[in-house]
């Protein structure tokens, strides 16, 4: 797939360069890789987020079509993955804009998460969470990204990433961050909570969503399975040293079958998971398949409900038949029975 010409617009005007100190520390590396292993697991997440994880709201101002809450808690990555987590973003922060009155009993939220460059909540609160309240009457979390805002690092370069290990930290930080906010929204009493993203912010609320230990409203925008096309062939790749991310891969002593056995998935053997690539490769071709052979299925449904029903009223005809000929025995034996009674009471009164 070649680079669109908008790509190329587009990347000439940006001056910042991803990755500019490599891979990051092989030790790092390793550290994260391993801790994957359990990210990935819905049930190790809940064992790294307690569902009474503390949560802080340090401020709280009202406007005058909501109200603006401000709150922070410290990154679960802190402690799971110690070392990893550079300093200035060890504390999440978190922006809530709530209406001034709920319509109803329910009282529902959605936590945005930031696309590439959505630094600090402006744009999110302007164009999202503020009209979200007015028209629906949904309240809004607004949670600052790793790397982002408030918390990037001092010697990063706006949104230009520094190692290839901050993109992993940033994805473990914002899936463990969002599920301490969705307990914590539970236990608030919000509800029912979902989550979304632009760009990337749909991606990381796809990895957070999948997750949760529960069933949840996901709204991904503009966002797709993984970000490396973006890298290797789009507008970004033209922005990436890669000759230093290939002297570094060589020169540095990890062993290559080590490596290897930490990029493995197994749930890349799954049959889901295969199915799901296949899905996306193929996609919208995918997609009319699926609704076809939704179709059919809805048919076979339609024909065996349509059997089912001729079966229960054949059923209920039978027994009608089988209770109205035990009727009309009965009703013989009761006239029989009849008939010898009077027989023998006539026979009574004549002795008599």
């Amino acid at each position: 797939m070649s680079t669109s010409r908008f790509d190329q617009l587009y990347r000439s005007i940006l001056l910042s360069k991803f990755f500019t100190k490599g891979w990051g520390q092989p030790d790092s590396m390793k550290k994260l890789f391993k801790l994957r292993q359990v990210i990935r697991s819905r049930e190790g997440c809940r064992q790294i987020v307690p569902a009474d994880y503390p949560i802080h709201i340090e401020k709280q101002t009202k406007a005058s079509d909501c109200r603006i809450l401000e709150g922070y808690f410290e990154s679960p990555m802190v402690k799971f993955a110690p070392g990893t987590v550079p300093p200035e973003a060890e504390v999440a922060r978190f922006q809530m804009i709530l209406p001034l009155k709920w319509k109803n009993q329910l009282r529902p939220l959605c936590i945005h998460l930031a696309g590439t460059g959505d630094h600090g909540f402006w744009k999110r609160r302007t164009l999202l969470a503020r009209p979200l309240v007015k028209e629906a009457g949904i309240g809004s979390i607004l949670l600052e990204n790793p790397y982002y805002g408030v918390r990037k690092p001092k010697e990063q370069t706006g949104s230009a990433l520094q190692n290839v290990t901050d993109l992993f930290v940033m994805g473990g930080c914002l899936i463990l961050e969002s599920i301490a906010l969705l307990n914590w929204c539970e236990r608030q009493g919000f509800g029912p909570v979902g989550l979304t993203g632009i760009s990337m912010g749909g991606h990381m609320a796809s990895l957070a969503a999948g997750n949760y230990h529960k069933p949840i409203p996901l709204i991904p925008c503009l966002s797709w399975t993984s970000a490396a096309g973006v890298f290797t062939r789009g507008v970004l790749s033209g922005a990436i040293d890669w000759k230093l991310l290939q002297s570094q891969y060589m020169t540095r002593h990890l062993e290559e079958e080590d490596f290897r056995h930490l990029l493995h998935s197994p749930e890349a053997d799954s049959p889901a998971f295969c199915l799901g690539r296949e899905f996306a490769k193929t996609y919208p071709h995918s997609a009319m398949f699926l609704k076809k052979l939704q179709h059919m299925q809805l048919q076979r449904q339609e024909e065996h409900d349509i059997m089912a029903s001729r079966l229960i009223e054949n059923y209920q005809k039978l027994t009608l038949a089988e209770n109205k000929s035990h009727d009309a025995q009965d009703m013989k034996n009761l006239l029989t029975n009849k008939s010898k009674a009077d027989e023998k009471f006539s026979k009574a009164r004549r002795r008599r």
